[in-house]
């Protein structure tokens, strides 16, 4: 049984007529004592996706 299960997770941020699609349906599992590293080049997403998953990104009005 997976600790984290993240399936289909898609992050949009939309400012002033610009939508910007900073996360596009990436999944992943982690099993109890299983390490996972996300590693991808500058702007990819990876720490928009993390912080998503601990509630540090601001939702909207």
């Amino acid at each position: 049984m997976p600790v984290l299960q993240v399936s289909d997770l898609r992050i949009v941020f939309r400012t002033r007529g610009t939508t910007i699609h900073a996360v596009s349906g990436i999944s992943f599992e982690l099993q109890p004592s299983e390490m996972l590293g996300v590693v991808g080049e500058s702007g990819s997403g990876k720490s928009v996706t993390m912080m998503s998953l601990v509630k540090l990104l601001p939702s909207p009005p």
